[in-house]
């Protein structure tokens, strides 16, 4: 039996444990037996980028609150929720006269509810305020308001996070308050009639922009005209060029339609050189015409004329935004399975196709990319200290995808199976291999002109009855140019709870260390807070930033699958917020829309991959499509070739070496630098590769 009780001192809660005889304990079960206990339930805040919401209905009436410690009971107070901001007083006409007794900042709490017992907390960090409704239709009422005034209040400090100063949660004073309220509005009204004239001022360059796309369609059609008359003038040696700057004229032609009529193309047209024909006319006439054709190209359609990368032919690619098929129901059970492995790994124990989602190890890894942009804005961030907030942040940022994932396991790769992921649009290419598989180690390597990410992954996973416990080993490496800066970190754990029964959730916990190896000037510590019983601290994290000599410079705070922010409440500046999730993700194992791209195959890609590649992998694109039955029977196939192949090395004393990868001095795999090369010249079909599936 647990009890809790606030602290006078340091206002925590304490949990007690209590031993009871057998005897009582048995009593109390009787009466409890057929017994339903309401939970609390976590209010989750804004997800995604803040956008321009319309302000919420103003909520007013009267509401239990609980006394503070050390008087018991509640008392009726007069509550008003409007912007975000809850006031409170002991009757409506106080309110009216300024006589305040508190205020709360929604936005800046964390709210839970116990909908049977009509209860709402808001947890402000320095206090925590007990509210109740009397009736079922108020409590509906009062939770979708402050649901409303939460997310709005939310995203107004995700957008404007220099008002959060405008409002402190403890003011008694109400002319303070009041004249800050009258700044806050005051604040708005200017940043709405600038949001007014930057409209207008966008509107104008419209006009200009369709009036200079309407010129510069009469100029193209008049170089039509023009070189429909160059055309009579039969050269033959030059008829081919003038052909071909027709079609060029036709398509640029075209591209301006569809940029007035909807600002976009879909299309880019490739760069050629015309002046080595144009000017090969001995015709004056000609020359004139040429010159004018030339000098019209190099002016007017740069920009429609774009050369293609050096390192491939640019495409605009449409990605997919699902999945093929849902996941399809699962009718497998786990404690079959796991009652005989109690304290194993369970990475040597043959798992159903049924508990896996469409997606592998070495893709979880690229995973971790998703949020790459952090790494992208730490190498243009010169303070040392700023760029170490970046990078933790990413480091944090790499679990976000995981909170809708607890249901179901990724698939574990082969020996000697590699991943490929190039990304022009994010500005980062990644490739993956599975080194070894005895135990199981996964070694990837990213590059980009602003970063640099490498690590490989070993982990041992342990089940204790109702929960998995997944512990990494190994470690993260990032290096930024601009700085000759090379981070390094560990992970930390995770663990699944439910396993057996019940909604499956999962939770990190431990204490994650990044430091920067060519300079001792900072280093960051960040702590993944574990969830007690009965308490709202849930996928939490907390961390700083000190220098050498260990002084605080920067606080961080947040949730891991949320938001991370820099500062202290509540004038903290919002780092990261999550992308908001795809439409009907429960029934698409939970994948956000950067995990549906990983396993998606491009045909124009699909002849420069390895046969090695995961997305020929059969089984996993069988269930990817739902085709259950065939991925099972494609899964144990390919398996079994997984132990002959390894049987014959074992026959043969010799040992797997990988194609990509590379030990180096600190025991640790590292990329060679082969891959790109390789897959450029001679390329993949002309080498030869193991038959993994």
């Amino acid at each position: 039996l647990i009890f809790h009780k606030r602290c006078k001192i340091s206002q925590k809660m304490i949990c007690a444990d209590i031993v009871l005889p057998s005897t009582i304990i048995s009593e109390v079960k009787k009466k409890k037996k057929g017994k339903t206990f309401d939970s609390w339930e976590i209010v989750e805040g804004l997800r995604g980028a803040p956008a321009n919401m319309q302000e919420p209905d103003r909520q007013e009436g009267f509401l239990l609150k609980r006394r503070k410690w050390p008087m018991k009971g509640w008392h009726k107070r007069y509550f008003v929720l409007e912007k975000g901001i809850l006031k409170y007083a002991k009757r409506s006409t106080d309110l009216n006269k300024g006589k305040i007794h508190g205020c709360i900042d929604v936005g800046l709490s964390v709210m839970s509810i116990k909908k049977k017992a009509m209860c709402i907390d808001l947890d402000t960090e320095d206090n925590i305020y007990h509210l109740k409704v009397k009736s079922p239709e108020q409590f509906d009422e009062w939770v979708s308001k402050l649901r409303h005034h939460r997310v709005f209040r939310q995203n107004e400090i995700s957008m404007y996070p220099h008002e959060r100063h405008l409002f402190h949660p403890h003011a008694s004073s109400s002319p303070t308050l009041n004249e800050s309220l009258r700044k806050r509005s005051s604040l708005s009204k200017q940043t709405s009639q600038a949001k007014v004239s930057s409209w207008l001022h966008s509107s104008e360059d419209m006009n200009k922009c369709c009036k200079d796309l309407d010129e510069c369609e009469s100029y193209l059609l008049e170089l039509n005209l023009l070189l429909r008359s160059m055309e009579v003038l039969h050269r033959t040696y030059s008829a081919p060029a003038i052909s071909m700057l027709q079609e060029c004229a036709g398509s640029a032609q075209s591209l301006v339609h569809q940029a007035s009529n909807d600002s976009k193309s879909e299309s880019i047209s490739e760069f050629f050189d015309a002046q080595e024909y144009l000017l090969s006319s001995s015709s004056s006439e000609n020359e004139v015409r040429s010159s004018f054709c030339l000098s019209f190209l190099e002016k007017n359609l740069l920009f429609f004329l774009l050369p293609a990368p050096v390192s491939s032919v640019m495409t605009l690619t449409r990605r997919r935004s699902r999945l093929p098929s849902p996941s399809p129901a699962s009718s497998v059970s786990l404690w079959n399975i796991l009652r005989n492995n109690i304290g194993k790994d369970l990475s040597k124990v043959a798992m159903p196709v049924q508990l896996n989602e469409p997606l592998n190890t070495l893709q979880r890894l690229c995973e971790e990319l998703e949020y790459s942009e952090l790494l992208d804005t730490a190498n243009q961030t010169a303070d040392p200290f700023e760029r170490m907030v970046y990078v933790a942040t990413f480091a944090i940022s790499s679990y976000a995808s995981s909170y809708y994932r607890a249901g179901s396991k990724p698939f574990n790769p082969v020996l000697g199976e590699t991943y490929e992921f190039d990304r022009p649009d994010k500005g980062f290419r990644f490739i993956a291999e599975q080194v070894s598989h005895h135990p199981p180690v996964s070694a990837c390597h990213s590059d980009s002109k602003n970063f640099s990410f490498w690590q490989d992954v070993r982990w041992k996973n342990k089940f204790w009855g109702k929960s998995m416990e997944i512990v990494p080993i190994g470690s993260t490496h990032v290096t930024l140019p601009a700085f000759g800066d090379h981070y390094e970190w560990n992970k930390v754990t995770s663990c699944i709870h439910n396993i057996l029964s019940g909604q499956r959730w999962i939770e990190h916990y431990g204490e994650m260390t990044i430091r920067n190896t060519n300079s001792d000037a900072c280093q960051c510590k960040i702590t993944f807070v574990k969830a007690k019983t009965w308490s709202s601290t849930v996928n939490e994290i907390e961390g700083v930033v000190t220098d050498a000599e260990g002084t605080v410079v920067y606080s961080m705070f947040g949730k891991w699958h949320e938001s991370v922010f820099r500062g202290e409440p509540p004038l903290a500046t919002c780092v990261w917020r999550a992308k908001p999730m795809p439409v009907e993700q429960e029934q698409y194992y939970g994948f956000t829309q950067f995990a549906v791209e990983l396993n998606e195959l491009d045909p124009s890609v699909r002849t420069l991959l390895p046969p090695t590649d995961t997305r020929f992998r059969p089984d996993q694109r069988l269930l990817e499509e739902g085709n259950t039955d065939g991925a099972e029977e494609q899964k144990q196939r390919i398996e079994q070739l997984q132990r002959e192949r390894r049987r014959v090395l074992q026959e043969n004393n010799m040992t797997h070496q990988p194609r990509f990868f590379k030990k180096s001095k600190d025991d640790m795999w590292v990329s060679n630098n082969t891959y790109w090369e390789l897959r450029k010249e001679p390329g993949f079909s002309k080498i030869d590769f193991p038959l993994l599936w």
